[in-house]
Formats: structure tokens, C-alpha cells, sequence
């Protein structure tokens, strides 16, 4: 057990240690309340800080624990003693060396109960939480994690430099950054709550931590999680992790045959259900679990687990019940626990007996779960017909939301391969799904639903072995929070904040709706292949006021909407573009039921011969090709000439936007999806929902494509 975890440490012990690791501290004595506060200052260089310490001093500004600025060995043993007047319940006091001042910073880290360490880099001082400017990753972090903490801070310019005052040595606080990384995964920290420096006060001539507390924790509640290992190949990292080893999920998606426990012979519940669901849709067979009945619904029975000889076991009895159900699945390879009344009740004792339960070479699903959705291997949760097999895989730990995002990504032409809803996660966790995943042959690109991903340690490990791209919808990000925390790093480290983090390791896109999560999939699902050069999007459809409302919403998202060189203008106004209107982007272009359906293509190409876009979104009015007109075929010839478009650029990512598509007849939209769907385009309803799918989907694609990404035009497409 490790120093951090066995209760307070006085600050002079806290930045002894950190200094052990590289962290420059201010030269300094302490000595106990009674002691000679004088001898022990007599040694140091004035001005002196004097800082009294002691557990109930965890925010000694506050308290006024610290003089600043005093002038001799004499004027630190006055400072002592006006704070022992003033009843400072102080153990001892620090006296140092006062800091030159300089741009001040914060380092902090906290255990995350998922994720481990968090570490936080931001601007310090005693207007940390008024300023909230600071930047997090997961621990461990390379030198290119720290320097992009950095480039991501609002007050990034105070370490450079500004109107006229020099820059701080960033080399220097790097190096302090990773120190600090390097102390917080040692034996010595091991068991930390949460750890702080500052203010860490930077300048040209180096950094120097002057302040410095640590809330000691527990090892307890961490040590089942899995340890990840980094193993660093230049700047990247990659993760093996002990407790998250390789499993095979074949037969839980398609299975050799199924059981259902605990359909009912006289009123009939969720088993009774699945049962139904099973017979339209699964070709092996089907046992029903029942101690006295010869057959239910049609379905024989067997009179336990025990005798049935399945892949599968799906359990719908009351959670009392579900461990002695679970203990008689010896030699099945998967059970699914639908039933809840476990964790999620906050009475984590029949969660723990169910655990127990689960015999050796079986693992769990569940509880609290819907089970799996498979069309090729015959697996459902679904009432009606299944979708056809695909190649967009979910995991999510709600089968609610798991069963919309099924049936409104159908309705959108999307098509899966493998869907598994997980619960409470009590042993098959979203990584080792994810993990499985990764790998599958039939899955091109994964969504998550997450509210608690059990094992955070293991999903990061997951994640940054993934070779596809993969987008997760988090639920409670925006819950009130933690308890309040006895740190300012405590204070500004948030569910949220850890998630946009380990986003920014391990290239994983996260969105903030059901509806996203299912526009991000459509969008791998057309375009996760395409290794789109160069940089930013090109907008192009009718109407000036769409464009500056699409430029706004672009740059919302993130977006750059860069302009065209001189040749590409040039190409344009051969095309007869540019007449009252400017040749920026986005722009305009008619489309309607009288425009030539294939000018948005010829623009495009155009543009691209002299300028590679990795994304277009070409954007139509369908309320124009109505009232001006009364047939849906412009509107599909169009439509067409986008999708002829993306198959003579199979490279770059083109998107399909139908503005207004309420306007037009019952079906129109249908038919316009599927005629873009033909060519490999995704269609979305508005601005906004196009650049959320590509916003989250650039940095996630840009991952898992090949190196070759440098800008080119397309003409050699």
C-alpha cells in the first residue's frame, strides 16, 4: 500500500515525494508548533512564505493558513504566531522560499472509480474554478497527450506569450506534467483520491510547484479493476490489460440452440414473449424451462437448465430466483438475465449472490438486460420482422434504447450485424463486447449506449485496439455530479469531462442524442471505407440564406468550411455559377424542379479538381421541387446525380441533405433515401444533424484510416 493511502500528508511530505519524481519545489524547513520557527528559516533567502499545515487545513488560503512576503527569519516566526492567535488549528508550519511570480497553473489528478487516474492540467491559482480552463486525460499520457492538454486550454496565450511579456518554458511544464504522471502511477501514490498542484508557477526561466495536497484513498474498490499496461511506439499507446482477456461471443450471437426460463403455462409474461419472438424468427431449437410442464406455447420443455442442451439461455424469473436458476447452467456458454431488482435498486446483495451463481466456462449477461439482436444468427428482443443482416454493431446498457436505435436505423435503410444489450454488466462487460467486436469480420463500425462501463480501465484498453470506427451516446453526463470534492481538481473533474478525454485518446466519437448515435452509424456505415483527403467540408445547394445559416451550424460543430483557390472559381464560372452570388463556401447553387439535376455534381467535381474536400454535403429544399412543381422526379434525379457523384469519387465522404422534407408527399423521403443509399450517401433531415454525424465521425474515421491522408485533389479519383 502506497503513502497516499494511509492518511494525511503534510504538504512538505507530499512535495518531497513529487520532487523525488523531477517536480521542482521551493526550497524550504517545517518545523512542528512549538519548534523554533526562526532557526528553522534562518537558512533561507527572503522574501518567505509561511504556511501553516495540519489535517483540517486542506485549503490553507482559506483559512488563513499563509503570510506571503516576509522579510527575514524574524518576521516568519511573527507570521507563526499571529496564526496560532487566531486559533489556526495548525500541526506545524512550512516556511519557503517565495516564488517570483509568473503565469500559474494547475496539475491535479483524481481516481475516477472507472477509469483510474485522471489527470488535469489547467490555469491555477485561486481563480480556478471561476476560470474552469483546463484540460484532462487519462493516465498513463505521452508527451504528445500533455503538449495537446496544452493546445486545448482558452488561456493557451499566457504560456505563450502576449502583448509583449515573454512565454513560459513550456518544455519545462511538460516535463513537470509528466513528472507528475509518472509519481501518480508509482507505489508511493498508489491508493490516491486526489492529488494537487497549485498554484505551479510558470516563467521563461522554468516552473516551480508551490503548492502541493493530496487527499488520501483506499486501494480497496480498485483493485478488481484491470490493470492496463502501456506500451508506447512513438507517441501512441496500446494497452493489454490482465483481468480483460480475448473471448469468443460467436455462439451468444448464433446460437446452436436457445432455452427461455421462466414462461408461464396459465398467464402469460416476458417468457411466454420471447418464446413467440424465437419461433418466427430462430431456425434451431427452442426449450422452454418448466418443472412439470410437457410443453409451453408449442415449445417442449425440459424440467431445469440442467437438461438443456443450448448455446443460449434466456432467464425471465423474478430475482430472488435467479441465482438457483443460473447455478443450473453448467455447459452453457451464455445466459442472459432479463429479470432486474439488482444493482440498479442500490442493494448490490442479490447481485452479489447471482455473481456467485455463475458456474466456471459460463458467462453472464445481464441482469437487467434485453438480451441480443442478430438477424443473421436468428437472435432477437424484437417484435416484427427482422431487418436484414449488415454490418453496424451495437452495444448498450439499455435494451430500451438498444431496440429504437434497431428499428429507427432500419426505417433509415441501416442494417445490423450484431446488437447486444448488457445491463447492469455484472460479468460481460461493453469491453469485452467491444473487444470481440473489433474483430469481427461481419462489423464495420460500433455504437454504445454507456451510463457505467463496470470496468473504464478495460474500455479504454478496448478502444485504442479497435480497428473501426466506433461513436457512444453516454448517459448521465450531465447528472449533478459527484459529492463535493475536498479539492479544486476534485471540483472540476466531471463524468463528462472523463469521457470527452478518453475521446481524445482513443479516437472515440461521442454524441449527445438517440438520434446522432444513429446518424453517426448511418454515416460509417456509407462512408467508414473511404480514406477522404484534405481538410474541411464543402457545402453546396440553393438558397443564400441556407448557406449562412449552414456556415454557422458548421462551425457549431467544429467544422471548417474553407474557400476555393482562383482555378476553382474560374471552373465555376464556366459552369455559369457566381452570377449574383459569390463563389464562397458554402455555395450557392440552384436546385429545383427546373435546374439542371447534375450542376451540383459538375460544381463539385470541379472545386475538387483543384482543392480535395474529405467531405461534401450537398443540401436540397424538397419544399421547392413542390411548389413549384408537382412531380418527385426532379427531385430523384437529383437525388441520383449525387449518388453518380460518390461512386465516381469513392474517396471522399459525400452527404445528402433534405431540407423541408415534410413538404413533400408521403413517401418522397423514402424514395429519396433509398436512391442516395444506392450510391453509398447518407441522407439527414437538417444541417444539424449532418454536421453532428460528421463532426463526430472525422476524428474516429481519420483513426482507424490508412496513413495516406495527405492533401491531393481528386482527379485521379
Amino acid at each position: 500500500m502506497g503513502r497516499a493511502s494511509t492518511g494525511h500528508l503534510p504538504e512538505h511530505e507530499v512535495k518531497a515525494l513529487v520532487s523525488g519524481f523531477g517536480v521542482r519545489v521551493p526550497r524550504g524547513a517545517h518545523v512542528a508548533v512549538g519548534g523554533d520557527v526562526r532557526a528553522a528559516a534562518s537558512e533561507l533567502t527572503p522574501p518567505l512564505v509561511v504556511k501553516a499545515y495540519g489535517p483540517a487545513l486542506l485549503h490553507k488560503s482559506d483559512a488563513g493558513a499563509v503570510a506571503l512576503g516576509n522579510a527575514s527569519a524574524e518576521a516568519a516566526a511573527d507570521a507563526a504566531a499571529a496564526m496560532l492567535a487566531r486559533g489556526v488549528p495548525a500541526e506545524g508550519f512550512l516556511v519557503e522560499e517565495q516564488a517570483a511570480p509568473g503565469v500559474e497553473v494547475i496539475i491535479g489528478a483524481v481516481r475516477d472509480p472507472a477509469f483510474g487516474p485522471v489527470l488535469l492540467v489547467g490555469l491555477g491559482g485561486v481563480l480556478t474554478e471561476v476560470m474552469n480552463d483546463a484540460a484532462l486525460r487519462l493516465l498513463p499520457v505521452t508527451e504528445a497527450d500533455v503538449r495537446d492538454m496544452l493546445g486545448e486550454l482558452r488561456g493557451k496565450a499566457l504560456l505563450a506569450g502576449y502583448r509583449g511579456r515573454p512565454g513560459v518554458d513550456v518544455d519545462a511544464l511538460v516535463k513537470t506534467v509528466l513528472a507528475v504522471a509518472d509519481a501518480l502511477d508509482s507505489p508511493e501514490f498508489a491508493g490516491f483520491a486526489e492529488f494537487e498542484l497549485n498554484p505551479v508557477i510558470c516563467s521563461p526561466d522554468g516552473v516551480i510547484a508551490v503548492d502541493a495536497r493530496l487527499v488520501p484513498g483506499s486501494e480497496e474498490g480498485t483493485s478488481h479493476r484491470a490493470a492496463a499496461v502501456p506500451s508506447q511506439e512513438g507517441t501512441h499507446q496500446t494497452f493489454t490489460s490482465a483481468a480483460h482477456q480475448k473471448v469468443t461471443f460467436d455462439a451468444l450471437f448464433a446460437p446452436r440452440a436457445v432455452a427461455v426460463v421462466g414462461a408461464s403455462t396459465r398467464k402469460p409474461n416476458f417468457g411466454n414473449m420471447f418464446l413467440g419472438f424465437y419461433q418466427k424468427v430462430f431456425s434451431g431449437p427452442i426449450y422452454a424451462v418448466h418443472p412439470t410442464a410437457e410443453s409451453i406455447d408449442g415449445v417442449p420443455c425440459v424440467k431445469s437448465l440442467a437438461e438443456a442442451d443450448v448455446d443460449y439461455a434466456l432467464v425471465a424469473v423474478p430475482a430472488s430466483q435467479c441465482a438457483e436458476v443460473v447455478a443450473q447452467a453448467s455447459g452453457i456458454p451464455f445466459v442472459q438475465v432479463m429479470s432486474g431488482g439488482f444493482g440498479e435498486t442500490g442493494d448490490s446483495s442479490a447481485e452479489d449472490a447471482l455473481l456467485a451463481a455463475i458456474p466456471s466456462g459460463t458467462r453472464l449477461l445481464g441482469p437487467n438486460c434485453m438480451g441480443v439482436y442478430s438477424p443473421a444468427g436468428g437472435q432477437t428482443f424484437l417484435g416484427g420482422v427482422q431487418g436484414p443482416p449488415g454490418s453496424v454493431s451495437v452495444v448498450s446498457q439499455s435494451g430500451g434504447l438498444a431496440g429504437e436505435v434497431i428499428k429507427v436505423g432500419e426505417r433509415r435503410g441501416l442494417a445490423y450485424a450484431k446488437v447486444a444489450t448488457v445491463g447492469n454488466s455484472l460479468d460481460v462487460t461493453p469491453a469485452d463486447l467491444l473487444s470481440y467486436l473489433g474483430e469481427d469480420p461481419s462489423t464495420s463500425a460500433i455504437g454504445l449506449y454507456l451510463e457505467d462501463p463496470r470496468d473504464g480501465v478495460a474500455l479504454r484498453a478496448a478502444l485504442a485496439g479497435c480497428p473501426k470506427p466506433v461513436v457512444a451516446l453516454v448517459g448521465g453526463r450531465s447528472a449533478q455530479g459527484r459529492q463535493a470534492a475536498a479539492s479544486h481538481t476534485g471540483g472540476m473533474i466531471g463524468d463528462g469531462r472523463v469521457w470527452t478525454a478518453l475521446s481524445r485518446q482513443t479516437g472515440l466519437a461521442l454524441v449527445t442524442s438517440q438520434d446522432d448515435l444513429v446518424g453517426v452509424l448511418d454515416f460509417f456505415d456509407q462512408h467508414a471505407g473511404r480514406d477522404a483527403p484534405g481538410e474541411g467540408v464543402l457545402v453546396i445547394g440553393p438558397s443564400g440564406g441556407a448557406s449562412v445559416l449552414a456556415a454557422d451550424t458548421f462551425d457549431a460543430a467544429g467544422l471548417t468550411l474553407d474557400g476555393f483557390p482562383a482555378e476553382a472559381r474560374a471552373a465555376l464560372r464556366a459552369l455559369g455559377l457566381g452570377a449574383g452570388t459569390s463563389l464562397a463556401n458554402p455555395l450557392e447553387a440552384p436546385v429545383g424542379p427546373r435546374a439542371d439535376p447534375a450542376l451540383v455534381a459538375r460544381a463539385v467535381t470541379a472545386i475538387l479538381e483543384h482543392r480535395a474536400y474529405p467531405d461534401v454535403v450537398a443540401h436540397v429544399n424538397a419544399q421547392s421541387f413542390f411548389t413549384f412543381g408537382d412531380s418527385v422526379e426532379p427531385l430523384l434525379a437529383y437525388t441520383r446525380a449525387i449518388a453518380d457523384l460518390q461512386r465516381a469519387l469513392p474517396r471522399t465522404r459525400i452527404t445528402l441533405v433534405l431540407r423541408n422534407g415534410e413538404c413533400a408527399p408521403a413517401g418522397v423521403e423514402d424514395a429519396v433515401r433509398a436512391a442516395a443509399r444506392e450510391g453509398g450517401v447518407p441522407l439527414y433531415r437538417g444541417m444539424e444533424a449532418a454536421a453532428s454525424a460528421i463532426s463526430a465521425a472525422t476524428a474516429a474515421l481519420r483513426r482507424t484510416a490508412g496513413p495516406n491522408t495527405a492533401q491531393q485533389p481528386n482527379g485521379d479519383h
